[in-house]
């Protein structure tokens, strides 16, 4: 069964969180930009090599999500489930100041202090 967190617990991953998606996207950016260069080469083969290097980048990094109890729902964005939605986080933000419904996903995300039943969590 998956783990329910307060704000307040989401919220204490997050300077793990953020220390470990800053560089990890600032590479697969940099990755990103040689296989476009890569293809534009026509140098299939290592456009293909660093595909395969970014894709680990993006497991690794989804891993490590995973071992602080989110949920990865997209590159770079990760919930953590609050019982009744999910507390949500995207790169670049600062801060995990969104939930979402479980039906409404990220499209419904509101400020936490605009959550329903916001005082009781």
């Amino acid at each position: 069964m998956a783990r329910t967190f307060t704000l307040e617990e989401a919220q204490s991953r997050m300077p793990q969180v953020r220390a470990i998606t800053e560089p990890v996207f600032g590479l697969a950016e940099s990755l990103a930009q040689e296989i476009q260069e890569a293809e534009t080469a026509k140098d299939e083969a290592r456009a293909e090599a660093l595909q395969e290097r970014l894709q680990d980048l993006v497991q690794s990094w989804s891993d490590a999500m995973r071992d602080l109890g989110a949920d990865v729902k997209g590159l770079w964005l990760v919930d953590f489930d609050s019982g009744d939605g999910y507390w949500c986080w995207a790169w670049p933000e600062a801060e995990l100041d969104h939930w979402h419904s479980y039906e409404a996903g990220f499209r419904g995300r509101m400020p936490v202090d605009e959550k329903p039943d916001h005082a009781h969590n």
